[in-house]
């Protein structure tokens, strides 16, 4: 049975669950859990910064790599980022469910800091 963080109710499908692995894994700040310190993603420390063209290759890689590397149920095809505000950023996943070879969309919006 998988639980939705935020509602406690179950989650109806695995691409539910997908969706909110990645954005634990990608909120989740490198170091910050005590029995895995590789866990998590640079995204905390980058998104605050000003949108720049820098800056979106470094946010491209900060979602790649630990997804890459922590949701192994996905194949990513593309991902899109957005910016809506400060301190909310939305990004889009065009991916392959790799148990079905199912294409799926997601969006995700990574709201951080203070915003």
């Amino acid at each position: 049975m998988m639980l939705s963080r935020t509602t406690g109710q179950t989650l109806k499908t695995e691409i539910e669950n997908i969706h909110q692995s990645i954005t634990d894994i990608l909120t989740t700040p490198i170091g910050s859990r005590i029995m895995r310190r590789e866990y998590g993603s640079k995204i905390p420390e980058l998104i605050d910064q000003p949108m720049n063209d820098v800056l979106i290759l470094q946010l491209y890689s900060a979602i790649y790599t630990p997804l890459l590397k922590w949701e192994n149920r996905i194949s990513i095809d593309q991902i899109h980022i957005y910016e809506l505000q400060s301190g909310l950023l939305s990004l889009g996943l065009d991916a392959v469910y790799l148990p079905t070879n199912q294409n799926i969309n997601l969006q995700i919006p990574l709201r951080m800091g203070a915003a």
